[in-house]
């Protein structure tokens, strides 16, 4: 019975709450669907505004999607559909190949979301989850940073009803100089009340005067989108602002969304991998990121790579229901877990209300203004430009500092797909960088104990027959000559060495290169009448050393310990010492 459990929980792990689910979680997560519909309706449109393609789409993105990520992910409350870094990110790989919001245009949409989802199942079946999050956080946190300034400069053009270009900042910037003068008013002033009600609501609804009368408000700041989404309708509807230049929605299908495989010929195929390969790395790694952070406040297990199977089912889901690429969403998942959601059952609710929008609704929203959209994008993605992290970065670590700048400035100057990838390009050439130029360190003994500290750092005792060297990184070949480099200057300011050894505490692994390196510094420093020794050399280290030339022509002795290493070749470095803590 516990292996039948078993293999049902590793196929469908929404057993695990689906066999103990009950009317009170369900009541809890019926009003957590509720409030998280009340966003995902116009962030959902505006988001496949933000990708180029039809409003609809972004309400399909959160069906099918929801519904499989329920079923198969392993969050309880990370909310799929789609977002904004993605929606940007499918809109940079498909603009270059296609005219926007064309036929063509939108079954390329399709066919990617459905790319990414092979990628990211194919990724998470064989266990290679790990590949993903080699992209350091630093660079991540600055290519979103950077989109959403992108993102947010982009959707300028449907404030002002003219067609910038913000493929990039130079881009951006001489395309407003030349619409300048076209600029249309009514639509500028139409949108920035839009993003002053967006954004000040909330604060006077927090406010203690205003819950001191009506008590809690956090549901109605959660729908403030959704009531000026209504609010602008009603005003183009009753106040006939089309005529007055203010563009809406347009006329959007009704029903369920049509289930078909996209068309796709192998040239396609290959032309869109790049981006593909691109959306399912972020979409993984920001999924994971929010989904870690509630799984760590709930005390729930993850499993990564069932994450990335789930994430390719739900994106392979939007492939074949006419939507586009989708990933977690952060601000819908913290609001699904705030509002006391208790399982992914949450998700599925929130998914057949959508389904009740798009069949009942969607001649309702044919009159949005879409410089609400625009509004309700520039306001939610606005929050994520911030360049405190920057500065932070920097004076922690250089090399981060530098990844992270050399990332934002290659996406808002060059582009989003190709800024990434010379975040993650520079990411790898630093880390190398760091990895060739180890800590090494002379060490000596602190007196009256059995730890053993930098003699640059600590008043410790040292011996003129022994040099006692650390190195705080793995030997491979990228450090090796360094480490021999370190060696040789730090043996020729000894006249009376008679010993070396190497501390491998820190040791982890050591490649083919950094092996015949110390070989070669065994022979030579033999020949100076130097014998090499290795102390604390850790267990998987030691089976691989086992049986090989090193260990068979050592000059020296491999010590369990450094101290016990002192204590046998230089026991005069006791005699300064008051007292004796030896084991």
């Amino acid at each position: 019975m516990s292996n039948s459990k078993s293999n049902l929980l590793k196929w469908l792990p929404a057993w695990a709450w689906l066999s103990h689910y009950s009317p009170v979680k369900f009541k809890s997560d019926v009003l957590a669907s509720l409030i998280v519909v009340a966003m995902l309706v116009p962030q959902g449109m505006a988001y496949a505004m933000l990708a180029g393609l039809p409003p609809i789409m972004g309400l399909y993105a959160s069906i099918l999607p929801m519904i499989l990520y329920a079923l198969f992910g392993s969050s309880s409350t990370l909310s799929i559909g789609p977002v904004a870094i993605i929606s940007m990110m499918t809109f940079a790989t498909l603009n270059p190949l296609f005219e926007v919001g064309s036929p063509v245009y939108i079954e390329a949409a399709t066919l990617l979301a459905l790319m990414v989802g092979v990628i990211s199942l194919l990724l998470g079946i064989f266990r290679f989850g790990f590949l993903i999050q080699l992209i350091s956080h630093p660079v991540i946190k600055s290519f979103i940073i950077a989109s959403a300034l992108l993102i947010a400069i982009g959707q300028f053009k449907f404030l002002v009803n003219v067609p910038l270009k913000a493929n990039n900042l130079q881009e951006f910037t001489f395309s407003l100089v030349e619409y300048l003068p076209l600029i249309h008013w009514p639509s500028l002033l139409f949108g920035l009340i839009t993003i002053a009600l967006l954004v000040y609501l909330p604060k006077i609804l927090k406010s203690q005067a205003v819950q001191s009368r009506i008590g809690s408000t956090d549901f109605l700041i959660r729908a403030i989108p959704l009531i000026l989404v209504v609010l602008g309708i009603t005003a183009v509807v009753y106040l006939n602002l089309q005529t007055r230049g203010i563009q809406t929605v347009g006329e959007i299908p009704s029903g369920f969304p049509p289930l078909s495989f996209p068309h796709w010929n192998w040239d396609l195929v290959l032309t869109l991998l790049p981006g593909a390969t691109m959306i399912a790395m972020i979409s993984f790694v920001e999924s994971l990121s929010i989904a870690q952070a509630t799984a760590l406040q709930q005390r729930s297990q993850l499993n990564s790579n069932q994450e990335l199977i789930a994430l390719g089912i739900a994106n392979i889901s939007a492939g074949v229901s006419a939507a586009f690429p989708v990933t977690g969403s952060l601000s819908r998942t913290v609001v699904n877990a705030d509002a006391g959601a208790k399982s992914p059952m949450a998700g599925i609710l929130s998914s057949l209300l959508i389904i009740v929008v798009s069949l009942f609704f969607t001649g309702f929203f044919e009159d949005l203004p879409l410089t609400i959209l625009a509004a309700t994008i520039i306001v939610s993605i606005w929050k994520l430009v911030d360049f405190q992290p920057f500065s932070e970065a920097w004076r922690y670590s250089k090399a981060d500092g530098i990844a992270m700048w050399v990332t934002f400035f290659g996406v808002v100057l060059i582009d989003i797909s190709t800024g990434l990838i010379i975040g993650i390009i520079s990411t790898f050439i630093l880390m190398l960088w760091r990895i060739s130029r180890p800590h090494i360190a002379v060490v000596g003994l602190l007196q009256g104990t059995q730890h053993f500290r930098n003699v640059q750092r600590h008043q410790v005792l040292t011996s003129d027959r022994v040099l006692s060297l650390r190195i705080d990184e793995n030997l491979t070949f990228l450090n090796a000559n360094s480490f021999k480099g370190f060696l040789i200057n730090a043996v020729s300011d000894k006249d009376q060495l008679e010993h070396v050894i190497l501390n491998c505490s820190s040791i982890s692994t050591i490649d083919l290169s950094a092996l015949e390196m110390l070989e070669d510094l065994n022979t030579e420093l033999s020949k100076l009448q130097v014998r090499l020794h290795l102390a604390e050399v850790k267990g998987p280290v030691m089976d691989k050393l086992q049986d090989l030339k090193l260990l068979k022509y050592l000059s020296g002795r491999i010590y369990l310990t450094h101290y016990q290493a002192i204590r046998d070749l230089s026991p005069e470095v006791f005699e300064s010492s008051t007292k004796d803590y030896s084991i």
